[in-house]
Parts: C-alpha cells; sequence; structure tokens
C-alpha cells in the first residue's frame, strides 16, 4: 500500500488537526515535550507491583493514574483494560482539539449523519498482555491440575466480563460508541509499528474517498510481570537505563501510554475551517525476513523504508528537516539504525533525536507517540536532545545527536518504528506554522 499506492489515491491532501498523547512523561503533548525539554526521564522504579529481587525493576509509568478520571466513566471500566483506558483518553483530547463535537452539533440532523458515516475510525494495539490470564491462575491452583475440577468452577471463579476485557479492539470500538462514528475502521496489531501503520492505513482511507476524517489511536501498557521478565531473558531491557546509540546503550526499558492524531481531507478541514497542525505527506514499511528477533546488520529494511516513504511523498532526502529515530536502546538495533541512515542520507543527514529515553518504549503506541511529539516539537522549534547522552557507539556511523537541543533543518519530519519479525515502518509529515 506504501510503496506502490495508485496516483489517482494521492490527489487529495490529508491533513491534521489534532493529537493527543499519555505517557510517563506526561498526560499531553505539550506536558510529554516540556519534559524531553527539560532533560527529565520517567524511567524509574516499577511500582505497579512488588519487584523486589526482580531482574529488571525500572519502567516508566503514567504518573497520577486515574482511570475514572481519565475516561470519564467510571462504569466503563468493568469492560476495559489499563492500556484502553489510555487509548480512549488520548482519543478524546485529538478529538476536542479538532473540534469534532462543536461542528457537528451546528449541523442538522442528515448532514450530522453524513459527518457520522464519513468518520472512520483506525487503532493500532498491542496483542494483549498477560496479566489478561490472571485470573485464571486462582482456579489452576485450586484445581491441582484437574481439567474437571478446573472446568467446573470456572463460571463462579472467573469474572464473566473477562472476554470483553481482552479484546484487542476494545479502543476502536469504544471510541466508535463514544463518538457515535459509524465511517470505515481497522485495529492494527503488528508489535511495535502499529500505530504508524494504523497511520498509513487511515491515509490510504482518506486519499481513497472512503471517508473524510479519521481518528487514529495507539495504546499499550506492557508493564506488568511477565513481559518484563520475558524481555528481559530475550536480552532487550536494561536494568539501568535506556540509552539510545550511545557506546553505553545496554537494552531498552518498557513505557506505557497512548498516542492519537485526527486526519481530514484537506476538503473536509477547509469546510470546518479548522486549525492544520500538519500535512501526512508519506509512508513506507518493509520486513527483513530474519527472525523474529534479529536485525540486519546494515539496516537494510529501515532504508527500504525510509526510501518509500520518501518516494510515496515525493521528496529527497535533502528535503528533510529533523529525524525521531525508533532509538530503542538494544545495540543490534541502533547500530544498524545508525547505518541505514547514513546509507539514506549521508552527508545530508539533518538532526537526529529519539524520545525513549524519557518515556520508554511504549511497543505499539510507539511510533506514534514519537510522530505526535515530532509535531510539537516542530511548531516549537526545538528538537529535544538525548539526555545523558555520552560517547556515541564507535561501531556504527555518527549521527548529529546531542544531548543539548538543537534546531530542526525544516518543518518536514522523518518519524521511524521497527518492530519484532524484522519490521520497519516510516512516516513523513509535514508541520504547520506554529
Amino acid at each position: 500500500m506504501c510503496v506502490n499506492e495508485p496516483l489517482k489515491m494521492k490527489t487529495q491532501r490529508i491533513l491534521i488537526t489534532g493529537s493527543g498523547a499519555i505517557c510517563g512523561s506526561g498526560h499531553t503533548p505539550q506536558d510529554i515535550l516540556d519534559a524531553l525539554l527539560a532533560g527529565r526521564s520517567a524511567i524509574g522504579p516499577i511500582t505497579e507491583w512488588d519487584t523486589e529481587g526482580w531482574p529488571v525493576r525500572i519502567a516508566a509509568e503514567v504518573q497520577d493514574y486515574n482511570a475514572g478520571k481519565l475516561t470519564g466513566d467510571r462504569k466503563l471500566l468493568k469492560h476495559i483494560r489499563r492500556s484502553d483506558v489510555f487509548g480512549l483518553y488520548a482519543a478524546d483530547q485529538a478529538i476536542e482539539q479538532a473540534g469534532f463535537t462543536p461542528w457537528r452539533a451546528t449541523l442538522d440532523e442528515a448532514a450530522a449523519e453524513r459527518f457520522a458515516d464519513g468518520t472512520g475510525v483506525f487503532v493500532g494495539s498491542g496483542g494483549g498482555g498477560f496479566a489478561n490470564q490472571y485470573d485464571y491462575l486462582p482456579l489452576i491452583a485450586a484445581g491441582h491440575g484437574e481439567l474437571k475440577a478446573f472446568g467446573q468452577e470456572l463460571a463462579a471463579t472467573v469474572n464473566p466480563l473477562w472476554l470483553l476485557r481482552s479484546l484487542p479492539n476494545n479502543v476502536l470500538g469504544h471510541v466508535g460508541i463514544r463518538q457515535g462514528l459509524k465511517g470505515p475502521n481497522a485495529c492494527i496489531t503488528h508489535h511495535s509499528i502499529s500505530g504508524l501503520l494504523a497511520l498509513a492505513e487511515a491515509t490510504a482511507a482518506l486519499r481513497a474517498g472512503e471517508c473524510s476524517r479519521a481518528v487514529v489511536v495507539a495504546h499499550e501498557a506492557p508493564i506488568e510481570p511477565q513481559f518484563v521478565l520475558y524481555y528481559h531473558r530475550l536480552g532487550l531491557l536494561s536494568a539501568e537505563a535506556l540509552r539510545p546509540f550511545d557506546a553505553r546503550h545496554d537494552g531498552s526499558a518498557m513505557g506505557e501510554g497512548a498516542a492519537a492524531l485526527t486526519l481530514e481531507t484537506e476538503a473536509a478541514a477547509h469546510e470546518r475551517g479548522a486549525t492544520v497542525l500538519a500535512e501526512m505527506l508519506g509512508f513506507g514499511s518493509a520486513s527483513e525476513g530474519q527472525g523474529l528477533l534479529p536485525v540486519r546488520d546494515d539496516g537494510d529494511g529501515l532504508v527500504r523504508a525510509i526510501r518509500a516513504a520518501l518516494a510515496d511523498a515525493g521528496l529527497q532526502p535533502a528535503d528533510v528537516g529533523l529525524v525521531v529515530a525508533h532509538g530503542n536502546g538494544t545495540p543490534n538495533s541502533d547500530r544498524s539504525e545508525a547505518r541505514a541512515l547514513d546509507q539514506v542520507f549521508g552527508a545530508q543527514l539533518p538532526p537526529v533525536s529519539g524520545f525513549k529515553w524519557a518515556f520508554g518504549h511504549l511497543l505499539a503506541a510507539a511510533g506514534l507517540i514519537d510522530a505526535v511529539v515530532a509535531l510539537a516539537v516542530a511548531r516549537a522549534g526545538t528538537l529535544p536532545g538525548i539526555a545523558g547522552m555520552g560517547l556515541q557507539d564507535s561501531d556504527a556511523p555518527a549521527l548529529p545527536v546531542s544531548a543539548a537541543p538543537q534546531s530542526p533543518r525544516g518543518n518536514t519530519l522523518l518519524v521511524l518504528s521497527r518492530g519484532f519479525g524484522g519490521t520497519n515502518a516510516a512516516c513523513l509529515l509535514r508541520a504547520a506554522a506554529a
């Protein structure tokens, strides 16, 4: 879709008119940017469970978590998970900033119905946490491994709403229900590139005329015992800090939260007199086919994804003003990402930064929250540095990264995301003037 998209699908400019985000660094995009510019990292001791004796004890938890306040509907909490709370909150922020609700209230009944039918919802979601299964653990223990005993007590022990709480498309469904949106929809579960793929799908639907506007959300809450333990056993987590592109990088760190954007065709945004935050320019996605965990040392998949995004946008490398790197802090990913950027841009590489050092790796939401924060960065005119950055890893090409803030070369932004299975995604956006 992203590489060989028909020209007829690109006649409409696709504009961003609202954004929202929540993570360990703050409850709004501006809060998050302020924390990044101040050099504050939200990665610290895990408080969600007792980590005494645990091999990894750090993550970036959302502070001041109040599910009822974040969703505005305490009854809904019986049906959704922590990750869903974040997704619904971010979606509400973006929809509010875009002004969908007050505009819709001015329409007559027929026009309001067309608005509902012409608004899609696209969500990047994790595949469901291990905590979804914890309701069964007491029952398994009480049954002493006997399947008959397990089955006899199942209905009396496990919450009957378990299935509803476990659905990976809860945010997709509830955004549509809460907002009365009836247009095309999709829930994408594709590890860490889920968020950017949801953004790509929404843009393609708008270009194709399937809808006039769309809400794009990505969410994840992986800070739970089994997630942390299994990622540690795979050698992917640091016990101290997330240090992208640093000679001391030794792993990533979990983060939680969500991000959201509202997209509209140029005609739809013009009709409402909407404030434009940015324009969607291009996407690329490519896989390396090496296996579930390995990445190619030369960054081939990421190279092809970036070049596909540039071709989709009709841009050259010199047109890019800043790069928000995946920068997850694992040595093999960081090194191959640096080689990919060097191969695509060479001496034309603009300032580079990454944000995971501050709020951790949000997995399915990682790419979309980077895009949301990148838009805030472009409008502020200052690219946050990587706090605590020391010597760069000498086993990879040197990048224009810094511990101090940098000035973007322009308002065209490249956002990168990578996931298991050798998957890579690249997104190009052009920020509007502040």
